[in-house]
């Protein structure tokens, strides 16, 4: 009942968004521009989500390397499992569905269901401080861009909560009460931590996930701007380095199905606090999220032609 319940909310969320996001713009205009669509630009854009898929699948392995240095995940498998992921982040309602897909993928898979929830969790963790470092990184530019007073706060709302967020939880690693371990959640939230305190010490581990977490949001960043270029929205690369992050960090809030009214709400608004036609974000964000959804159909294809599941080989010893 209670599943049910969030779903209808988020089925709600997401209508109730998509209506305020079409009712503020001129759907004239959106159509237009979506009869003109020049498809040579979404060959670049499909290259580039399959890049992210990439660069998604080498952070996870580094990190689930870090948690268990003999495990025996191979990228195959973290590119097949990411793939995968996608397409469960598309189709159950909430943006995080892919990475309890993966954790189940990967914990069955020999690894264990420990090393398996933390390595996702802090694979979403990179993704999300790597988000926040861009948007404090842009604030000079982004300023520039936003008088806004508003959407000033709003940014500095989203980069620095986000920053400061994440060095509360890396502060549990560090903190010497052993009570934290005798609570299931601390204890598991401390035990976390600690791996985070050690890709951070180790500079052949915090090197790579760093990378490939900054280049991923750069690939999300072209993509949205070739998909601006395909529709003939005046959206210079610059402008998307400043917007689009920050927009697709409040869309990773669990709120809606897949995302759907919180990025095109967000992105709407952000392209009016940067004096842009708010009907440019709707566009490039309805068109962003079909894109991921074409790459998360790829996924639901692989997990079908897998079976869904894999069978054990005779005598192989069933995880625990």
């Amino acid at each position: 009942m209670r599943s049910f319940l969030g779903l209808t909310l988020k089925i709600i969320v997401s209508g109730s968004l998509l209506y305020f996001a079409i009712a503020r713009v001129n759907l004239s205009v959106v159509t237009q521009r979506l009869s003109q669509i020049e498809t040579v630009w979404l060959v670049p854009v499909f290259l580039l989500l399959g890049i992210q898929v990439v660069l998604i699948a080498l952070r996870w392995r580094r990190i689930v390397q870090v948690c268990d240095p003999s495990s025996p995940f191979s990228f195959v498998q973290a590119f097949r499992y990411s793939l995968i992921g996608s397409f469960f982040n598309q189709t159950l309602p909430s943006t995080v569905g892919g990475d309890a897909m993966r954790i189940w993928l990967l914990g069955r898979d020999g690894t264990g269901w420990k090393i398996a929830t933390y390595s996702v969790l802090l694979d979403r963790l990179a993704g999300v401080i790597a988000l926040a470092v861009i948007v404090v990184c842009c604030l000079p530019w982004s300023f520039d861009l936003i008088s806004e007073p508003t959407g000033r706060i709003a940014l500095l709302a989203v980069g620095l909560g986000s920053i400061g967020a994440g060095l509360c939880f890396l502060a549990l690693g560090f903190l010497p009460w052993p009570w934290l371990e005798t609570w299931w959640l601390t204890g598991h939230l401390v035990s976390t931590a600690r791996v985070v305190r050690q890709i951070i010490t180790t500079p052949a581990a915090l090197g790579p996930i760093a990378f490939y977490s900054l280049i991923n949001h750069i690939v999300t960043v072209t993509a949205a701007w070739c998909l601006a270029r395909s529709v003939g929205v005046l959206f210079e690369w610059t402008q998307a380095l400043l917007l689009i992050p920050p927009v697709f960090m409040i869309a990773t809030i669990p709120l809606s199905i897949a995302g759907w009214g919180v990025r095109e709400s967000s992105m709407i608004i952000a392209f009016g606090y940067a004096g842009l036609a708010e009907s440019d974000g709707l566009i490039i964000s309805v068109l962003f999220g079909a894109a991921i959804f074409t790459v998360g159909v790829l996924g639901g294809l692989t997990w079908i032609i897998s079976g869904g599941t894999r069978k054990l080989t005779p005598g192989e010893p069933v995880q625990k």
